[in-house]
């Protein structure tokens, strides 16, 4: 039977400790900060008002998110596929929940707040590179931020070597999504991939 009420849920589990619940702050302190500062990479989750949910991965130079002097981060747009999943959800929702990693690390950084879709000259200017200006910056106001511990990342061992898998255990994207879709695409190495997307890296 599927648990149906909060206290059916809660019952199984203890309070959380005092520190759990305090950790969480309303804005980003010099820790998160300096956290943000040294990632390269950041899960973006958002939801449409029907609830269907998406989490995209974000990457970039360490620091690629940016927080200006209103405390606010901004995402820079990059070369996608075009679907715009994230960006149509935080039109209709103007939300989203962030997860930052840094390589090594086995704490994560989540932050939840408010979004908009920006096209200000400051807020481009901020995140524009010597690759390439963004066509528009996710800015998002915080409403909560907080350092998750290391559990999940110690119990899949992800930082080590030794827990890496072959890339040839799997097919390759191409492939899958060849099988996926029933739509052809010409097989192409590593290094042949790696040299097609690096115009837009």
């Amino acid at each position: 039977m599927p648990l149906t009420t909060l206290e059916q849920l809660r019952s199984l589990y203890a309070q959380p400790q005092e520190r759990a619940v305090k950790k969480e702050i309303p804005a980003l302190d010099r820790h998160c900060r300096d956290y943000i500062a040294l990632s390269p990479f950041v899960v973006v989750a958002t939801g449409d008002s029907e609830h269907g949910l998406d989490a995209s991965p974000r990457g970039g130079d360490p620091g690629f998110v940016k927080v200006d002097a209103q405390g606010r981060l901004l995402i820079p747009d990059a070369p996608g596929n075009n679907r715009l999943d994230t960006f149509e959800n935080i039109v209709r929702t103007g939300r989203v929940g962030l997860l930052f990693l840094i390589p090594g690390f086995d704490e994560t950084l989540r932050v939840n707040g408010v979004a908009e879709l920006s096209q200000d000259e400051a807020d481009i200017s901020a995140c524009t590179t010597e690759k390439r200006a963004p066509k528009l910056v996710v800015r998002v106001t915080v409403t909560s931020a907080y350092l998750h511990c290391a559990k999940a990342f110690l119990r899949s061992k992800l930082w080590q070597a030794s827990a890496q898998v072959e890339r040839s255990r799997l097919p390759t994207a191409g492939q899958m999504i060849s099988d996926q879709t029933g739509l052809y695409v010409a097989p192409e190495t590593r290094e042949a991939m790696e040299r097609r997307y690096a115009p837009d890296l």
